[in-house]
């Protein structure tokens, strides 16, 4: 499935009227700028890594050009979130950070918290669903943080993390609706434009849409000619029926492998800036994930969860408007926090 928002006037981008939404204004190029220089000390400038397109793609888009995987999954935890997390924690004033922070996640975000807070010394609390995999568990407890658990959705985590910081005076790092978060998960994109210079097509995966946000802000204000695609889980499609309706949508329920893109409605600055900024966004199945990450492991040798192979599995699939005469193309792997038992599974499946 596609939805091109060029329907939902993506023209003029930039401009003070773009920028609004509501009473709060989209994140500016210099606040990524500035949150690229504050999360240095642990975020990595994760490679950048060529790779022949996917026969199937080559086939369904037809031409020459050149494809590059951004690698967000050799963060020290595992995935791009620890840019926003830390981008946060860090601004925080000493008396907040001695309280400590909670966030509800359904584990990259966890993990990134409990990173960034064991970093700058707060005491950190992860609100995980009962779903969560054991793997992205026991990293957020292996940095020191203390896990507990509420229901199977975000909305039931998140009325757990917000009685607890209520009760225990705590600080809430959202995982994707603020501007800080969204600052911090776009320093990715100047990464990718220092790295590869003519990039002409960005991909990336779209959850709560805190890094769709991140990165179509600091593309469309620096590189505007830049396009941005977004994919997410046909069964957890909360932007594609946003832009749709023409606001945030609550779905009823979601059902993927991808348990990072599992969101039941995108956040109102996330949407806002999805609609101002991102291109298209396309929805891929299950099955072209669990092909995308064995693809993956068989020729860029990287381990890939699912959420973070969605982008892979678009192209693979032949969905979004690639013009790969344009430039090259960059495909974010947005993270790498996988069951070992899953994994095999996805890779020996064929």
């Amino acid at each position: 499935m596609s939805l091109d928002t060029a329907n939902f006037g993506t023209a003029n981008l930039g401009t003070p009227e773009r920028r609004n939404s509501g009473t709060e204004s989209l994140v500016t190029l210099a606040e990524i700028e500035a949150a690229a220089a504050r999360i240095r000390p642990t975020a990595r400038v994760t490679p950048m890594l060529e790779v022949p397109f996917p026969a199937t793609a080559a086939r369904k888009h037809g031409g020459e050009g050149r494809l590059f995987l951004k690698c967000e999954n050799l963060q020290p935890m595992g995935a791009f979130k620890i840019r926003g997390a830390y981008n946060m924690v860090a601004q925080l004033t000493p008396e907040e950070r001695a309280r400590g922070v909670i966030t509800y996640s359904s584990g990259n975000h966890g993990q990134a918290v409990a990173l960034a807070a064991r970093e700058l010394g707060a005491p950190a609390v992860i609100v995980m669903p009962t779903t969560a995999p054991k793997v992205k568990v026991d990293g957020a407890r292996g940095y020191g943080a203390e896990v507990t658990f509420a229901g199977t959705t975000s909305l039931d985590r998140q009325r757990r993390a917000e009685e607890i910081a209520a009760e225990r005076n705590l600080v809430i790092v959202p995982p994707f609706d603020h501007r800080m978060i969204i600052a911090g998960q776009g320093t990715v994109a100047l990464e990718i434009l220092e790295q590869c210079p003519g990039v002409a097509t960005v991909i990336v995966e779209v959850g709560g849409g805190g890094l769709s946000s991140g990165v179509s802000a600091a593309l469309k204000q620096r590189a505007p000619h830049v396009r941005v695609i977004g994919v997410e889980p046909d069964g957890a499609a909360k932007m594609t029926r946003s832009l749709e309706a023409g606001h945030p949508v609550t779905l009823d329920r979601t059902s993927s492998i991808a348990d990072g893109l599992m969101s039941i409605r995108p956040g109102d600055l996330t949407f806002a800036h999805v609609k101002a900024f991102v291109d298209e966004i396309v929805t891929v199945p299950d099955e072209a994930m669990m092909r995308a990450i064995r693809w993956l492991y068989l020729n860029a040798r990287l381990v890939v969860e699912p959420s973070g192979a969605v982008t892979t599995a678009a192209l693979m699939e032949g969905l979004g408007q690639v013009d790969r005469s344009r430039g090259p193309v960059v495909a974010m792997v947005s993270g790498g926090n996988v069951e070992p038992s899953k994994y095999a599974q996805y890779i020996t499946t064929t």
